[in-house]
């Protein structure tokens, strides 16, 4: 281990029964872990990144002067101490150095700790703002730190992986030109340029292109990306990322090098071993399961009750476009309140469904329902085949437009799997979400949108078509939202974990489809010029990935939220709270960039 330094000989981790000889001469340095004083004898433990050692003082074998030393040392205190290795008269298991202690001969204290808000230990008392105010304490927790080394040994082995693939690992820069396409750009604006702005890169995407037009192979980085947007558990305003382009492949080609990747990572770090990856289209993935990440450690696949529900006389289902059924297995069992609360969850702002009509189907073959006085018990029995219901089974239904209702239906899944507790959490199910649509439409811009990126690639067979006829984005309406992408993402347990697509490398398609998203040529010029004349040059077919690797080192320890690995967060409104950011700059400052103040 290279352990030693002018400061000290070990780390705290490292001595055993085999030096407790009464000879060995030791130097540890650490902040005081805990403190038990007996009043003739004191003992510290002594804490460094590595581990704890038990440090004794006593008034038989101190020295009277350092003895009373001993009475300033508090928490944290930064200690450096001298002393020989002894065995302990109570070994502690708990520790790797349990069976040994040091009978400290020299004690130095390299600095001293105010009173700290919180206590250092894995189950803190401190709350999360408390914790991230003072996030230079909170890193010297154990979990804190397991975390990130974790981390560190997760990106190692992806580095490496990439390296001895060929992968060239290449930085690109974080002041880039500000696009429209995406979420919200962070701008700086420029002192030598004055009222000019960078933003940073929400991801290096069109940079990457560039690589591969240039000749690299095989580009790999792990790169720093941000994004000015609302914040969940799973999201941060700056965020890590393993970015990927690879020249001269198809769909196909880029799927399977990262499907290994993952395979290396998850047997290493979780013991599974998998043959091949779960594959589902993303109708597919919406029609079972309500989302276009479905988490598959459980089943409970939504269905379509249209056919069976609609048509009957019950004007909340046969004045939808959908009628759409979930079945808990053992679920008859489920108190009316517990039911209750599922139909006051669905109703939440943030889904905003009108609620849940419910089915017992009984032990008995009896039914109860919410909708029993409308129903006859033959109709029941036809929803309960067509869900694949057994008797004991609950269906909960659900009506109204088919993607609005399909979506909530996947939210609602993956709580009720919370609630029941029906998700194995120590299973890891990954699986590559293929064939999204190549657009989308926003009614309340009146306009298409990229569903990934606008330089994703069309299938191919749809490619002559969209390079071109320049009156789709009048005509083709219905054609431009089922045409479908080479795109794909990899999901891993309910999370997405990284997606990609085979980019386009032909310039008039490429201009044609900024022209269909609403670009008109000077503006497409304005704003992707340097990438559209890089595509006249000889672009090669390409294609990449982006993994998001703070949500894969929280996924794979069963983790939602991803704030715990990484060193500094921001909380859930984008702000550091240890360094109180952002914050005002001076009106000097205004003034140079050229910015309107701010300053009353």
């Amino acid at each position: 281990m290279d352990h030693k330094t002018n400061y000290r000989t070990h780390h705290c981790n490292e001595l055993c029964s085999a030096d407790a000889d009464g000879k060995l001469l030791v130097t540890l340095v650490g902040w005081v872990n805990r403190i038990r004083n007996l009043g003739y004898i004191v003992w510290v433990e002594l804490r460094d990144f590595y581990g704890i050692t038990q440090l004794v003082f006593d008034q038989q074998r101190t020295k009277p002067k350092l003895f009373d030393k001993v009475i300033g040392i508090n928490n944290e205190d930064v200690l450096k101490v001298k002393g020989t290795v002894v065995r302990r008269k109570s070994p502690n298991s708990n520790i790797s150095t349990g069976e040994i202690e040091i009978l400290v001969a020299e004690l130095e204290f390299l600095s001293h700790s105010a009173i700290i808000p919180f206590t250092i230990e894995n189950q803190t008392d401190g709350g999360l703002e408390l914790r991230m105010k003072h996030r230079f304490l909170d890193l010297r927790r154990n979990p804190i730190q397991d975390n990130l080394v974790f981390r560190h040994k997760v990106v190692k082995s992806i580095r490496e992986h990439l390296w001895s693939h060929e992968f060239i690992e290449v930085e690109t820069p974080f002041l880039i030109k500000s696009t429209p396409e995406g979420a919200r750009d962070f701008v700086v604006p420029s002192y030598i340029n004055n009222g000019q702005f960078y933003a940073l890169p929400q991801s290096p995407q069109m940079l990457k292109q560039l690589l591969v037009i240039g000749g690299f192979d095989k580009y790999f980085q792990i790169v720093k990306c941000f994004r000015d947007e609302d914040l969940r558990s799973d999201r941060q305003p700056e965020f890590t990322q393993l970015d990927c382009e690879l020249a001269f492949v198809d769909r196909e080609d880029v799927m399977e090098k990262f499907e290994i990747l993952l395979k290396v990572i998850l047997e290493k770090y979780t013991n599974y071993t998998y043959s091949q990856f779960k594959r589902l289209t993303y109708d597919e993935a919406i029609n079972a399961y309500g989302s276009d990440k479905p988490d598959l450690r459980f089943d409970m696949k939504l269905v379509d009750l249209s056919t069976v529900a609609k048509g009957r006389g019950f004007n909340a289902f046969d004045n939808e476009e959908v009628v759409v059924g979930i079945s808990i297995k053992d679920g008859a069992k489920c108190s009316r309140k517990q039911i209750d609360s599922w139909i006051n969850w669905v109703r939440r702002p943030q889904l905003g469904a009108k609620g849940l009509v419910w089915v017992k189907y009984g032990q008995d073959v009896s039914f109860r329902s919410s909708v029993s006085k409308f129903f006859h018990e033959s109709v029941f029995e036809l929803w309960m085949k067509k869900s694949g219901s057994s008797k004991g089974d609950l269906l909960l239904i659900m009506s109204g437009s088919r993607k609005e209702t399909f979506l909530r239906m996947g939210s609602l899944r993956t709580h009720l799997a919370d609630q029941l507790d029906l998700i194995e959490k120590k299973k890891f199910s990954p699986l590559w979400i293929v064939d999204f649509p190549l657009f989308q439409y926003d009614h309340e811009q009146n306009k298409y949108h990229s569903l990934h990126h606008p330089f994703t690639a069309p299938i191919s067979s749809e490619i002559k078509r969209l390079t071109n006829n320049w009156n789709l984005r009048e005509e083709g309406a219905e054609y431009l939202l089922s045409v479908k992408a080479q795109s794909y993402d990899l999901v891993l347990n309910g999370n997405e974990i990284g997606g990609g697509s085979i980019r386009i490398s032909d310039h008039i398609l490429q201009k044609n489809i900024l022209f269909l998203l609403g670009f008109k040529d000077k503006d497409a010029q304005s704003q992707f010029g340097f990438l559209l004349d890089a595509l006249k040059y000889g672009a090669p077919p390409h294609g990449g990935i982006a993994w998001g690797i703070d949500r894969l080192v929280a996924t794979l320890r069963g983790e939602n939220s991803i704030r715990d690995y990484i060193a500094f967060p921001k909380n859930n409104r984008a702000r550091d709270l240890m360094m109180d950011a952002p914050s005002d700059i001076s009106e000097t400052q205004i003034q140079e960039l050229g910015l309107n103040s701010s300053v009353s």
